[in-house]
């Protein structure tokens, strides 16, 4: 298999000779290509999404794993569901070779063990509606590759992410998607580009996948979870422009409502209290839209 993204930059032998605003242009243009190498992949993207959502709707877990920097794409993909869309943590596990240590320094040897990328994926016990995203720049990193056949054996769903063409952890996983973003401008360094095109990728798939979920009502962030004051004022923001209420009204319906965006809305719009709006959305199965059917316009 021919690794393009170690191969050097055909365009850019002496860019050690830039001067900075070339060597500034020249990085910044080649980064271009990661959305490009995204667009181009989106097919298998939404198919990805299309699969995995009837599997997470009845109680399937999202597993990243990845080393390098392709773990860590994946485990900020990971922890950042919680606060926007209130997705448990407990359904959202990553997976990087060398353990919590490799998120702040390379631990030798660890993408190279296929048999921990095995293991670990074995020990959170994956079930056949878990999906399990398989991340590799190279697209054949054996701790990757131990995990995804480890997931194939469980019946998980597999979803693989590799910048190169025709490799192997695009073959063996049920889904591949192949984000071909070529030469790196400094070679060999997939935090460029080939990271930038991961990271598109990952953040298209959970947002699209919890749009499937009912977790978005129009373009609104409506499950988020306010963790800290910025979250708060998004989510009085957000209740504000779904109902109209002024900010006051916003802020005493989202106590009322545990500062459940979604709740807030639908009692809002359906002028009724607290619990009845989450039954509603709980028949609605969390779809607010559904949650506001047949509501008269006078109370909404």
């Amino acid at each position: 298999m021919q690794n393009s993204t170690e191969t050097p930059h055909p365009q850019h032998p002496d860019l050690d000779l830039y001067p900075v605003d070339q060597l500034v242009d020249v990085l910044v243009e080649d980064q271009l290509k990661a959305a490009q190498a995204v667009w181009a992949a989106r097919a298998q993207l939404a198919e990805a999404v299309r699969n995995a959502i009837p599997r997470i709707a009845v109680g399937g877990r999202l597993i990243y794993v990845g080393a390098g920097t392709s773990g860590r794409l994946g485990l900020l993909d990971a922890v950042e569901l919680y606060p926007t869309f209130s997705w448990p943590r407990s359904r959202a596990i990553a997976l990087i070779a060398g353990g919590i240590n490799a998120l702040t320094d390379a631990v030798e040897g660890a993408e190279d063990n296929s048999q921990q990328g095995e293991a670990d994926l074995l020990a959170v016990r994956p079930v056949a509606n878990d999906v399990v995203l398989a991340i590799a720049a190279s697209g054949c990193t054996p701790y990757v590759m131990g995990a995804l056949h480890a997931a194939s054996a469980s019946g998980s769903l597999t979803i693989g992410l590799a910048n190169n063409p025709n490799a192997p952890v695009l073959a063996a996983a049920q889904i591949g998607i192949a984000l071909v973003t070529g030469p790196e401008v400094i070679s060999g360094s997939t935090r460029l580009k080939a990271g930038t095109a991961q990271k598109i990728a990952l953040n298209s798939f959970s947002s699209a996948l919890m749009v499937g979920l009912n977790k978005v009502y129009g373009n609104l962030m409506v499950d988020l979870r306010p963790v800290n004051a910025k979250l708060v004022h998004r989510a009085i923001s957000l209740t504000m422009h779904a109902t109209g209420v002024s900010d006051e009204i916003a802020r005493s319906t989202l106590v009322s409502c545990g500062y459940q965006v979604k709740v807030a809305i639908v009692a809002l719009k359906c002028g009724i209290g607290a619990e009845a709006a989450k039954a509603r959305l709980v028949a609605a199965c969390g779809n607010v839209r559904q949650a506001l059917e047949n509501v008269s316009p006078s109370n909404g």
